[in-house]
Order: structure tokens, then sequence, then C-alpha cells
């Protein structure tokens, strides 16, 4: 799991991952975005292809299949608030 910020964000959906994706044993990433609920997951398939889902909302979940479990938006985020008012999402403690 990564905590993706714009200053990390290139490195960690880039180079990063490329190089997890050496590892035999690398089977799961999930980037998780700081400005809005919102948990990107690529999951191992066979023969090396990934496949992609994404959830939104603090009403969404995302099942972390490697480990056997599923986490609610909200609780991954139980302690940020966002402001859009202006359509900007900037986390704030909650």
């Amino acid at each position: 799991m990564e905590v993706i910020s714009p200053s990390t964000e290139s490195f960690d959906r880039g180079k990063k991952f490329q190089l997890y994706r050496c590892i035999p044993s690398f089977q799961e990433y999930l980037l998780i975005s700081q400005d809005s609920p919102t948990v990107e997951r690529f999951f191992k398939q066979a023969e090396n292809s990934w496949l992609y889902s994404v959830s939104n909302g603090l009403d969404g979940s995302v099942a972390i299949q490697s480990v056997g479990c599923e986490l609610s938006l909200d609780h991954i985020y139980r302690k940020v608030a966002f402001d859009d008012a202006n359509g900007n999402h900037r986390p704030q403690q909650r």
C-alpha cells in the first residue's frame, strides 16, 4: 500500500510499481489518494497481467484479496475530512 501525493504519485505509479512487479511473490498493490477518498487496486493475474479496480467515496470499500480482508474507505479515511468548496479535495484532520 502506498499513500500517494502530488510529489510521489509519478514515482509510485511508475518506477516503484515496475520494481515491485519484479518480485515473484508480489501479488497486490494499492494506491491510496490523500486528496480524495479513492483507492486504486492492482491484482496480479496469470502470466503477469494485472487487474485494475478503483473504489471511490467514503461509502465504498476495497477487497484486499492477497490477505483475505475488505476495508471500508470510511475506515481508511476516518481521521480525514475533505473540503471541496471549490471542487478541490484537501485533506483536513477530523
